[in-house]
């Protein structure tokens, strides 16, 4: 969701056979009342526009901040995160690698 050239936040909808399940991530604060137009907005442009019956729109909102954007090609066992390249220390097996009898959250 951009209002301008700024993100304000972003928008996940569900929809079942009765009702719409809305998650709303917020990057900044909002005041009460602009929160309230932020819903009706999403309620209005994409909830209705779906053109679904529904009996209820629940929304569900919280403040955040992006930390990442990921994809098939990260794996937690990386230090970094991976651009689809594999490199030969990679391939060859790390040394630092834990032995299958170590725990990890230790």
């Amino acid at each position: 969701m951009m209002t301008g050239t700024t993100r304000v936040g972003t928008v996940d909808l569900h929809f079942t056979s009765t009702t719409v399940h809305c998650t709303l991530v917020l990057e900044q604060e909002l005041a009460r009342d602009d929160l309230a137009k932020l819903i009706e907005q999403v309620d209005e442009d994409l909830v209705l526009s779906a053109d679904t019956p529904r009996d209820d729109f629940l929304v569900s909102a919280y403040l955040g901040k992006e930390v990442g954007f990921f994809n098939d090609s990260f794996r937690a066992d990386q230090d970094e995160l991976s651009l689809g390249e594999e490199s030969d220390e990679d391939e060859e097996g790390d040394d630092d690698a834990l032995g299958d009898d170590e725990d990890p959250f230790a």
